[in-house]
């Protein structure tokens, strides 16, 4: 059985998830200051981004988003293992992307991944202090995108 400390953490962690996501399609950049430690590790280049730490990461989304006229990430399905005031999470995410082709149309891609998440407990709640993704496929991608195979 679940203890209510648990419970309230699960919770909180599947708010943080769900934060990430809408901070990003809404390109809200500064929100991500609730999702993530000053000084996490992120690691997007499984599918075609960089890696660094978070204050770079982020400037980098906030310039490369811009690229692409809609997008969403729906987030499910979290596995996650408590070490004391640590975690580890790994989640599933589909994220279809519009992509803007020369000669001005559109296609809509699909990445279907894995976050996979250490977690820590702050003051402030639950942040994500490593973030790492992993591919699993790829469809409809343009060719003139490039994303390592899945």
């Amino acid at each position: 059985m679940l203890s209510l400390q648990e419970i309230s953490d699960r919770m909180e962690i599947q708010i943080l998830m769900n934060t990430y996501s809408n901070a990003i399609d809404a390109r809200e950049f500064d929100r991500l200051d609730e999702v993530f430690t000053p000084d996490a590790y992120i690691d997007y280049r499984a599918m075609g981004g960089i890696f660094g730490h978070f204050p770079e990461i982020k400037a980098w989304l906030k310039s490369v988003l811009v690229n692409f006229p809609n997008y969403f990430h729906m987030v499910t399905n979290t596995e996650l293992t408590f070490e004391g005031d640590t975690a580890r999470a790994k989640t599933i995410c589909f994220n279809p992307m519009e992509v803007p082709l020369p000669g001005g149309s559109t296609q809509v891609m699909f990445l279907g991944l894995w976050y996979v998440d250490q977690l820590v407990r702050t003051p402030k709640g639950w942040r994500l202090s490593r973030r790492v993704e992993q591919g699993c496929f790829q469809h409809h991608v343009p060719e003139h995108v490039q994303i390592p195979n899945a």
